[in-house]
């Protein structure tokens, strides 16, 4: 045996490089690596069947959000100081039945025919059967309520821009007013009348006056 030349190391093949005792490299099983593809695989699909998409969960998020800033908006506004939540209670069914159920019977009611009269006329919705003066009197020309004065007359100085400028400020009228007892003094912004008896519009052709309604 030459120098330097040494005995092979039993098992092995004295070609390669000497690897330490438990230092030896880990080899891929195919196998194994198959399989493991195929198992996240089957996770995977499940996963995304069984779970809600990424736009799902985004529009369910902006949901929730818009719902807890419209809570937040309404807590807001009836946290106002002056806020009156008494305003927005129920009555009882019980209470105000009567007055309710009167007030929907007359509404929207109008005269046919239209009259006016004196203090001694009692007022309300007037029929060819009940003959009583309107107290909704509309002028047409000026677009004002018309006013009533029981027990008084219009002054025989009055003129159309005393109207015109003092309507409808009952202190400012009552310097034209006279007391005479069972006239009644009626006047809107162009027009006045002293009425006593019983009288239909129909007949006085300068009065623009209506029915307001009831």
């Amino acid at each position: 045996m030459r120098r330097g030349d040494g005995a092979r190391a039993p098992g092995g093949d004295g070609g390669g490089p000497r690897v330490a005792p438990g230092n030896h490299r880990c080899q891929s099983d195919p196998g194994a690596g198959r399989e493991s593809t195929r198992w996240r695989r089957t996770w995977t699909s499940s996963w995304m069947r069984w779970s809600p998409s990424f736009a799902d969960q985004t529009r369910s998020a902006e949901t929730f959000k818009k719902e807890d800033d419209l809570d937040s908006l309404i807590n807001e506004i009836f946290e106002e100081p002056h806020f009156d939540k008494n305003r927005f209670k129920l009555k009882s069914k019980s209470s105000g039945n009567t007055s309710v159920r009167a007030s929907i019977q007359g509404l929207g009611k109008s005269c046919s025919p239209v009259y006016i009269g004196g203090s001694t006329v009692p007022c309300g919705i007037g029929t060819n059967t009940s003959q009583r003066a309107c107290d909704h009197l509309r002028c047409i020309a000026c677009d004002f309520w018309v006013e009533s004065y029981d027990d008084y007359r219009w002054d025989k100085s009055c003129d159309y821009l005393f109207f015109r400028n003092n309507m409808p400020e009952f202190h400012k009228l009552k310097t034209k007013l006279v007391k005479k007892t069972g006239t009644r003094a009626y006047a809107c912004q162009c027009s006045w009348r002293t009425v006593e008896e019983l009288t239909d519009l129909q007949t006085d052709h300068q009065l623009r006056w209506v029915c307001g309604k009831h």
